[in-house]
């Protein structure tokens, strides 16, 4: 048991124990006089003072810190890259068999091109393969050809292992003789990337599109030399007769570099497009301003009309042109513009890789939107991907509101949308309201 124990010349007072020790030094229990009840104005103001301090406090806190963190990421910069030296203080027979690594991975790197190339030629062999069914579905699409009952069974035993509530069709009604108008039109518009390019000017062109196929590209071909000897594809537009151009065909041919690149890739290169000969005043691509002017000397006034380039579907046919190395070492872009410029590339390149791997071969699943669902898929997970990289940067997201009401609350918000895409495709489209455009 705790007893008060007698200190020497403290004149009477007991050293603390628990027994006698007060839960806390208030200036009340010191016998101190009580404040009196401030009234409303005073109350404000000592809150206000407070709020102003702590506000103050926490800006200056962050400041430092938003300071600090600059002053690390700065430094951890300027060392990326950097060698820390190990390298270099390897001795000379040392560092010949590392140079000896390097010759063997010069050989790797050989036995790697050879293997995307004759990866690129089983491809080109199955497309081969695909191509009686390919002029298949054409035919069915553009009703040059009636749809047979076994296709149509198949179709039909496909729908039902997909779906178990699919209900069967008549079988006593016959296939359309025209076969299915605007096919391409809605499978376009089921690709999220692509739907966001297509303007309502656009569909009505794009109403007589017949076909999308995919070519490879082969040696000699393209006498001009932009494609001499390079491996690539092209996506290949077949037309009607419309109102809007003369083309029958509209190309788009995507190149590749001569050797793989790092990750033991095919590398994109360029791409080139077919200029589209448009009829008088049925341009997509501008809008056509017309702006009056007037003569500073004689006062007469005249009309201007002015074409402006706008948003249209068929720019895809005028792709971005990559910056030569020429045009890099002298400074001709800025960064901004390069980012922009790399941003454009890298969406023309994936468009061009979803026609060919995607929207070619599965046509069906676009026009239905079955496909959809599945490319909606691809996006989240993609998301989930970057969830853990971003925690670390989530506090960034939040902000102070001053508001008091509850739907007033700061909403976390992720990062920027993932690159590759076309762009910044929306997760959020609703599959029938595309199906339906």
């Amino acid at each position: 048991m705790s007893s008060n124990v007698q200190i020497s010349g403290s004149g009477g007072i007991t050293a603390p124990t628990p027994q006698n020790t007060p839960l806390t030094q208030a200036p009340i229990a010191l016998g101190l006089s009580r404040p009196t009840v401030p009234d409303i104005s005073e109350d404000n103001e000592g809150e206000a003072g407070a709020a102003d301090e702590s506000g103050e406090g926490l800006q200056s806190l962050a400041g430092l810190e938003h300071h600090m963190l600059g002053m690390v990421q700065g430094k951890l910069a300027d060392l990326l890259g950097k060698s820390s030296g190990y390298i270099e203080s390897l001795p000379v027979e040392v560092k010949l068999n590392v140079e000896a690594l390097k010759g063997v991975q010069v050989k790797q790197n050989e036995l790697q091109n050879q293997y995307k190339r004759e990866c690129l030629e089983l491809e080109k062999k199955y497309l081969g393969l695909q191509k009686p069914l390919y002029e298949r579905r054409n035919a069915i699409i553009n009703g040059k050809a009636a749809a047979t009952t076994a296709e149509i069974e198949a179709g039909e035993q496909a729908s039902i292992k997909e779906d178990e509530d699919y209900t069967p069709l008549p079988k006593d009604s016959t296939p359309a003789a025209n076969g299915i108008p605007e096919f391409w039109l809605t499978a376009l518009r089921n690709h999220i990337a692509l739907n966001e390019m297509i303007t309502d000017r656009d569909a009505e062109a794009l109403k007589s599109l017949v076909d999308v196929r995919l070519e490879y590209l082969t040696e000699g071909e393209n006498k001009s030399g932009k494609t001499l000897g390079k491996p690539g594809f092209k996506i290949l537009f077949e037309f009607s007769k419309n109102a809007f151009f003369d083309n029958e065909i509209l190309e788009k041919t995507y190149l590749y570099q001569e050797e793989v690149g790092y990750s033991g890739d095919f590398v994109y290169d360029r791409a080139l497009g077919t200029k589209i000969k448009w009829k008088e005043d049925k341009d997509l691509t501008k809008e056509f301003e017309i702006k009056k002017q007037r003569n500073k000397n004689t006062n007469r006034t005249r009309l201007v009309r002015k074409a402006l380039p706008t948003d249209s579907f068929f720019n895809f046919f005028s792709p971005p042109e990559p910056p030569t190395d020429e045009a890099l070492e002298n400074g001709e872009f800025e960064d901004e513009e390069l980012e922009e410029l790399e941003e454009k590339l890298e969406e023309d390149y994936q468009i061009g890789e979803d026609l060919k791997e995607k929207v070619i071969p599965r046509a069906v699943d676009y026009f239905t939107g079955k496909a959809l669902h599945y490319d909606m898929m691809d996006e989240d997970d993609d998301e989930f991907d970057d969830e853990d990289d971003e925690d670390e940067d989530d506090d960034e997201h939040f902000h102070d509101d001053d508001s008091d009401s509850d739907n007033d609350v700061p909403v976390r918000r992720r990062g920027g949308p993932t690159k590759g895409r076309g762009g910044a495709p929306q997760a959020n489209v609703n599959p029938e309201e595309c199906k339906n455009q």
